[in-house]
């Protein structure tokens, strides 16, 4: 029986990561392991399959002759077969150490600092065009007086003798070993029994930081700046966490945005609306003249190219579309209200407002006809 392609067999591409490898050996070997399949060949032999794809793909020289050479360039090597003799041990105990019996000698736990998450607020020109700026964020940081032992001056930490300083214990659970952190040193491995007066024993002390964040030109709202290793400092001597800086942008007084689009209201008069003319529109790098049509109803939009926003993954600039509203005018005199009466007067004759005409025939066709 011709064997199965190691990259369908795991399900991954052949840039596939030594991490998308092993999430992927993590996978079927929990979904085919002999204890979970009893009396199942077809199940064994495909934890044998994924094993042996395992040991290839993470080996760099192995996984570089069966790229060139497929399983021909293999066949002279070690194979890659299963015998119940190591069913718990070598790749399947480096793996699953900590679920099944058999893997890896425990010790101490490192724990990774926590991600945290901080809220910018931007004014709409710092989303646009990009920015430099500081911010302050309380976080907790390795105790400089201690150096992240927890132990005060001239002590330190202790061996736990309920799990031998390996930080873990063993339960057994019907067929399985589970490891769990050991109960009386929270995985540490040492008791403090001297604690540092400045952290009290916890290696850590909460402290504001000060960070500079490069905010690239087009970000949005919900938008995420990753600052690797900013977050929480680790325990255990873990790696800190890693500080999430979300975007959040401002209302402007002017403009509107839908993406990568600006939009804004432009106020006409009554003159420019009825005869044509233009009209200067703010954008956010300078003015713009627009021309108005003759004949212009209030609520047209129109469309200026390209003077929008450029997105932040790259690609065009967006539109500006401007809304036009007619402006009624105000705190007219005596003579200029005489004037609009006259001329609201020269509009009877003629078809001069279509869409006040046809508003009242469909008013008065709905009547007739609730009326029938």
């Amino acid at each position: 029986m011709a064997k199965q392609d190691f990259y369908k067999l795991l399900d991954l591409p052949k840039s596939a990561t030594e991490a998308d490898i092993k999430q992927a050996y993590r996978r079927l070997a929990m979904k085919y392991h002999p204890d979970r399949n009893p009396d199942d060949p077809e199940a064994e032999h495909k934890f044998k399959e994924a094993k042996e794809a395992y040991e290839v793909l993470t080996d760099a020289q192995k996984r570089a002759v069966y790229d060139q050479f497929g399983h021909a360039g293999l066949a002279g090597g070690r194979g890659g077969g299963f015998s119940a003799g190591e069913a718990f041990g070598d790749i399947f105990g480096e793996m699953f150490g900590d679920i099944f019996s058999g893997g890896q000698r425990g010790r101490s736990q490192v724990f990774r600092g926590a991600d945290l998450r901080y809220e910018l607020d931007l004014d709409l020109e710092q989303a646009v065009f990009g920015t430099d700026t500081e911010i302050q964020i309380p976080s907790l940081a390795e105790c400089k007086s201690c150096k992240g032992s927890g132990a005060a001056k001239g002590s330190s930490p202790k061996t736990c003798d309920t799990c031998g300083g390996q930080g873990q214990v063993r339960v057994q659970q019907s067929i399985f070993t589970i490891q769990q952190p050991c109960p009386r040193c929270k995985g540490r491995g040492k008791i403090i029994s001297s604690p540092c007066d400045t952290c009290f024993g916890q290696g850590r002390v909460r402290q504001d930081k000060k960070l500079s964040v490069t905010v690239p030109a087009g970000v949005d709202t919900g938008d995420r700046i990753r600052l690797n290793g900013d977050g929480e400092a680790g325990r255990n001597g873990g790696p800190a966490g890693d500080l999430y800086v979300e975007i959040r942008v401002r209302e402007h007084a002017i403009f509107e945005r839908d993406g990568s689009h600006l939009s804004c209201e432009v106020p006409i008069s009554f003159t420019t609306a009825a005869l044509g003319g233009s009209v200067e529109v703010p954008t956010l790098d300078g003015e713009v003249i627009l021309k108005i049509p003759s004949e212009t109803q209030s609520g047209r939009v129109f469309r200026v190219r390209e003077k929008g926003v450029r997105p932040v993954r790259g690609g065009s600039a967006g539109d500006l579309f401007c809304r036009v509203v007619l402006e009624t005018p105000v705190k007219l005199s005596a003579d200029q209200k005489e004037v609009l009466k006259k001329f609201e007067a020269s509009l009877q004759q003629g078809n001069h407002k279509p869409r006040e005409q046809s508003f009242f025939e469909g008013v008065k066709k709905f009547f007739t006809g609730a009326l029938d």
